[in-house]
């Protein structure tokens, strides 16, 4: 029995109780009421004069005590019985509603705890423009995610401005968002529209609901707007990869060991779908501009709308999607869709950060326009490699380091997917040359340019 019902059930078996006594003490005293009348009728009748007063005399033995109950003394008790119960009667409907207050407070209390606690895990900041959301609990049940007005977004970037502009490709734009001075945000605004464009978002919404993972972009809400879609990120500070490697900076905030750290957050995150999610999830669309950096430049996989579930190998059975010179050979071929897809093109995202090169370059010669069919044989030539390394970093690194990140690189561009690694394996052979402070294994006890050959030495 549970307690609602033990607390209704104990007050009335207690008020019962408690009224037998009463009832029991009542009941033989109507015998005894009548018997009363007719005592009473006798003792009214006139006595004959010409009997001669006797005193009454106590019954004979064998003869009934007949005791003798008035009206009066009855109505007392019944009044008596009827006062207790009304009292019982009440203090159990005080003690009810007093219940019933203390557990509508308790459930209040919980809820606004729960509120809190979850603003609190998705960063949100209390800001006066937060009224103006509207939490929607997905179907997951994962947790909320946040509905934003288009015109909040459209003040936060300055109306889509070109100056914050962070990223953009064939499916939209990245803009950074400043709703005020402590709440910032990413905004990718989709400019598809039809079904495919709702499809992403919604793969997007649900995959992000469900994946939380430091090296994987955090979703924080998204807004519907006639047949634009837009969804909103945490703050990323330095943009995306491809912004840092191709844009005016060319490279240069991009140092070394600042590249190789983000190529081993790549690989936690990659590792994180293949090997911790249950099934395991193909991000099908990495690439230098889904790659977000904050401000200590620690990399975050983001826009899944192409993600899927491993194992696929029918072309029939999933639309063949992708960016030029990241996608697999044998996905374009026999539409075979594996992590060992994801793993190719990790390697050419490497490759960009070794040689600060586009995968496809459509301004150089037909033979070198690919970076990776141009790239493959001097990668494997230890006196052509630092010639192809990027001017930005180039004799600033160890030799011997530089040789094992591009061979790497070579067993994850191979064309036969058998016989690239798997991600974990990647991983595990770039950790130890990270430094330990940029989340590495490597000590670094003198800088590593004083290590690096120079071309006459070579």
């Amino acid at each position: 029995m549970n307690l609602p019902v033990l607390v209704l059930v104990l007050p009335m078996w207690l008020l019962t109780a408690s009224l037998i006594p009463l009832i029991v003490d009542a009941r033989p005293e109507r015998t005894l009421s009548t018997i009363s009348v007719h005592v009473r009728v006798a003792e009214e009748e006139p006595i004959p004069s010409q009997f001669p007063t006797e005193k009454a005399q106590p019954p004979g033995p064998g003869m009934p005590n007949v005791r003798v109950v008035h009206h009066q003394d009855l109505n007392k008790r019944i009044l008596v019985a009827l006062i207790i119960a009304s009292s019982l009667l009440a203090g159990v409907l005080l003690f009810l509603s007093c219940f019933w207050i203390c557990r509508q407070r308790k459930l209040k209390n919980s809820n606004g705890r729960s509120t809190k606690t979850m603003e609190a895990a998705k960063g949100l900041s209390l800001s006066p423009i937060m009224v103006r959301f509207n939490s929607l609990r997905m179907a997951s049940r994962k947790g909320p995610v946040t509905i934003f007005d288009y015109q909040l977004l459209e003040a936060a970037t300055n109306k889509f401005s070109e100056s914050n502009v962070l990223s953009e490709d064939d499916s939209g734009h990245v803009y950074k968002a400043r709703f005020d001075e402590k709440f910032l945000a990413v905004v990718k605004k989709l400019d598809c529209v039809g079904s495919d464009a709702e499809r992403k978002v919604d793969n997007e919404v649900n995959w992000l609901i469900k994946i939380q993972h430091q090296n994987i972009i955090k979703l924080l809400g998204y807004c519907i707007h006639g047949k634009t879609r837009l969804l909103v990120y945490e703050t990323m500070q330095n943009g995306s990869l491809d912004t840092q490697l191709h844009g005016p900076a060319r490279g240069s905030a991009l140092t070394w060991h600042l590249r190789l750290k983000i190529a081993v957050d790549v690989a936690r995150g990659l590792e994180y779908l293949h090997e911790h999610c249950n099934p395991p999830v193909v991000h099908r669309d990495v690439k230098s501009s889904n790659i977000l950096l904050d401000s200590n430049f620690s990399a975050k996989l983001s826009n899944f709308g192409l993600a899927v579930t491993s194992g696929i190998e029918n072309k029939d059975s999933i639309e063949l999607s992708g960016t030029q010179g990241y996608v697999a050979p044998e996905y374009i071929s026999d539409g075979r869709l594996t992590d060992k897809s994801d793993v190719y093109a990790f390697g050419v995202v490497l490759l960009e950060l070794l040689m600060g090169r586009k995968p496809i370059d459509n301004e150089a010669p037909a033979e070198s326009q690919s970076m990776v069919t141009w790239a493959m044989p001097q990668l494997t030539d230890r006196s052509k490699l630092p010639n192809i390394v990027d001017p930005v970093i180039k004799n600033t690194m160890d030799l011997k380091h530089l040789y094992q990140v591009a061979a790497v690189a070579v067993l994850c561009v191979q064309p036969e997917s058998s016989y690239r690694p798997l991600i974990t394996d990647v991983l595990h052979s770039l950790i130890p040359l990270v430094p330990m402070e940029l989340g590495g294994s490597l000590r670094v006890s003198e800088p590593a340019s004083s290590a690096f050959p120079q071309p006459s030495d070579i």
